[in-house]
C-alpha cells in the first residue's frame, strides 16, 4: 500500500510541474513548431531551450538562425536556443507563473512572458505581450516525453 501512495504521489508532482519537454503548435497556422524543454535553474526561475525543430509543410525557406533577434541572440542557431527566461511561480496562484521574458525568433522581438499549467500536467498556456497581457498573444504547448517525436 505504501508503494502505491509513493507512486501515486511522485505521478501528481510530476503532472504538476512545469519542468519537461513540451511540442509547441503555431497559433496562426496550427502546425507543430518545436519541442521545447523547459528547466528550474538554481535561482528558482524557469528557462525554455528549442532542443528539436519540426520541418515546416509548405514552407521552402526553413528559418534556421535568430537573424532578426537583438544581441546577444542575433544570428544564433534557433536549435539550442534559449527562448524564454525569468519565469518565476506566482506565489499567490497555484500553476501560474509570472514575469518572464519571451525571444519569438522569427521577429527577434522579445516579449513579457507568463504561462498557466492545466491542473492535470499536459498542456501550459504561454502568453507573450507588450505592456498588459491584454496586448498579446498565447499558445498551448502539450506535453510529449523526448526531446524528439
Amino acid at each position: 500500500m505504501l508503494g502505491l501512495v509513493v507512486g501515486f504521489s511522485s505521478v501528481v508532482s510530476y503532472a504538476a510541474s512545469l519542468e519537461g519537454f513540451w511540442r509547441t503548435i503555431d497559433d496562426k497556422t496550427g502546425q507543430q513548431v518545436s519541442i521545447v524543454e523547459i528547466k528550474k535553474k538554481a535561482d528558482n526561475t524557469y528557462g525554455v531551450k528549442v532542443v528539436y525543430r519540426y520541418p515546416q509543410l509548405g514552407s521552402t525557406q526553413v528559418l534556421t538562425n535568430c537573424v532578426k533577434c537583438p544581441e546577444p541572440f542575433k544570428n544564433k542557431p534557433i536549435l539550442g536556443l534559449e527562448i524564454a527566461w525569468n519565469i518565476k511561480e506566482n506565489p499567490n496562484k497555484p500553476n501560474e507563473f509570472i514575469d518572464g521574458r519571451i525571444l519569438e525568433p522569427k521577429t527577434g522581438n522579445i516579449y513579457k512572458g507568463k504561462a498557466t499549467l492545466e491542473a492535470n500536467g499536459k498542456r501550459v498556456r504561454m502568453r507573450g505581450y507588450i505592456g498588459v497581457s491584454l496586448l498579446g498573444r498565447s499558445q498551448v504547448w502539450i506535453r510529449t516525453h523526448s526531446a524528439t517525436p
